[in-house]
């Protein structure tokens, strides 16, 4: 491996808007997300289905599905 090529490795915490922080190790210092793992619609059970133009009750009626 060469020497003084590679960029510098060091203890960083990842903020999430919810309040959420995970420490990791990371290249970037203090790193600010958005949206994290805590409060992701899909890993809290919470995810809706978006119905546009009646498409989902299509669906369901046709392959006779019911919820």
């Amino acid at each position: 491996m060469k020497a003084k090529i590679h960029p510098k490795y060091e203890n960083t915490n990842i903020t999430c808007v919810c309040g959420n922080v995970i420490e990791t190790r990371s290249t970037s210092k203090d790193i600010k997300v958005e949206i994290c793992s805590a409060c992701h619609p899909f890993f809290t059970g919470k995810q809706k289905l978006v119905d546009t133009a009646g498409r989902i009750e299509r669906f369901r009626k046709k392959y006779n599905i019911k919820e």
